[in-house]
């Protein structure tokens, strides 16, 4: 157990305790350096490991690396020692929005604005194709201001976790809380059971209680699957019509994000969020999620032993490898579509590999992008916010000869538009100098084939 006055890290002060769960402790903390109020997730690895909870708290970390938003919980900096998980996070002082409701209803404007800011926050969640899937009061928290901040995300899923049928399966959820697609297991989609989950949270602030509740669980699944629920007296026409919308069972025909901010009842007032929230204090390693997880930390600032020393190697590929990065067997179109095309590209060239790196770095350096190099892979993060997020750039390099490479560029994270401008803008005119010859999705012109010279 941390005591109340430990110095983490050496930069926080450890207050008091917030709130606990079965892993996790969270702790109130000032930062030393500028006495800023923030709040210390501590997470115990070896409870999580013997659980298998590894994917889920990595998730977690990923997802909120990429919702900035003014009305979600931020995450300022992931830290890490041999046995604990520290997310340093925002302090949000209000609390939860439940303890209003537990008082009984709200009235309408009231209602209102907490809604416009949920579904402002959820909006930005699916802008950057991610799904919270457990939204309720709970996982509300209110600022001094009484602004409405959405937290918890240790049930989100990614975009990439859907299946080929483009859909999720896992489920989860707060049972009141989720649709009739999550209780019939048959998959869903992320973002309309999110809207589902925001009609529930919107009925329960006007009504102060549950749209389907039943002491027998199945009885209550009966009611959800149905869409059975009633209007209090006191609901008024517009805001019974936009319910009906979310609350309808069927995903299909139920309201779409686009069409809700759109309708009578959500527009007024509604004041939209112009900018991102900027964090206050940034760990440079919050996107390197594996590092927290590291058994090999020596110190307690999660920095991981002999990490980018000595020269980078490159991968070295055998036959088939080389095979199958030929243009004429690459088999990625049987099942891609061609609207979707992979953000990635490569180029040969005949330069060793220290300048290749060397060129990489230059290009990071001008464009304020931080390097991560380790065996045959060049990271380069970004360091302004896009529209999904940093962007961030892989640059793997295989050796097919000991005078000649191929280099994979593709996007890890980040806007995939984005990524495209930089490289025709940036990346590619800055290694005019080493390329003997570009393969790939960058929209060139023209594309020479991928060959080996004599």
């Amino acid at each position: 157990m941390q005591k109340k006055g430990t110095i983490l890290m050496q930069k926080y002060e450890l207050g008091r305790l917030l709130g606990q769960g079965t892993f996790a402790k969270v702790y109130y903390a000032r930062n030393l350096a500028t006495a800023q109020s923030v709040a210390i997730k501590v997470i115990d690895k070896e409870k999580i490991l013997k659980v298998g909870m590894i994917d889920q708290i990595k998730r977690e970390i990923s997802v909120m690396r990429l919702v900035r938003h003014s009305n979600v919980v931020q995450l300022y900096e992931v830290m890490a020692s041999k046995t604990k998980i520290y997310f340093c996070m925002e302090y949000v002082k209000g609390g939860e929005l439940f303890n209003k409701v537990a008082k009984g209803k709200l009235k309408e404007e009231i209602a209102r604005k907490y809604f416009q800011q949920l579904v402002s926050a959820v909006d930005f969640c699916h802008s950057r194709g991610v799904y919270h899937r457990d939204l309720k009061p709970e996982n509300l928290l209110l600022d001094e201001e009484g602004n409405l901040k959405v937290s918890d995300f240790g049930l989100s899923a990614l975009a990439e976790s859907k299946r080929q049928d483009g859909l999720l399966h896992t489920t989860c959820g707060t049972p009141a809380y989720v649709p009739p697609e999550v209780i019939s297991k048959k998959g869903y989609d992320g973002a309309k059971a999110d809207i589902w989950s925001c009609g529930v949270v919107l009925f329960v602030l006007m009504a102060g209680y549950l749209p389907f509740h039943d002491p027998n669980l199945m009885e209550m699944y009966k009611k959800i699957s149905k869409g059975e629920f009633k209007f209090p007296p006191w609901f008024s026409p517009d805001a019974r019509r936009l319910l009906s919308k979310l609350l309808d069972p069927n995903p299909t025909s139920r309201i779409t994000m686009a069409m809700l901010i759109e309708s009578p009842w959500f527009k007024k007032g509604f004041k939209p969020i112009e900018s991102l929230q900027p964090p206050l204090v940034v760990n440079s390693e919050i996107g390197d999620v594996d590092l927290a997880f590291d058994s090999s930390l020596e110190n307690g600032e999660g920095e991981k032993k002999g990490v980018e020393k000595g020269p980078v190697k490159p991968t070295c590929l055998n036959a088939f490898d080389i095979i199958s990065l030929s243009p004429g067997f690459d088999l990625s179109g049987l099942f891609e579509k061609e609207n979707n095309p992979k953000p990635e590209a490569r180029f040969t060239t005949q330069q060793p590999v220290s300048r290749i790196v060397s060129k990489l770095e230059e290009i990071a350096e001008t464009e304020r992008f931080k390097v991560k190099k380790k065996d045959g892979l060049v990271k380069l993060q970004g360091s302004k916010e896009g529209r999904k997020g940093q962007l961030a750039i892989d640059a793997e390099i295989f050796e097919v000869t000991p005078t000649f490479f191929v280099v994979e560029v593709k996007k890890s994270a980040g806007d995939t538009l984005e990524y495209q401008t930089f490289c025709n803008q940036e990346l590619k005119p800055s290694l005019e100098d080493i390329v003997w010859a570009w393969q790939g999705d960058m929209k060139q012109p023209q594309q020479q084939p991928l060959q080996q010279p004599a």
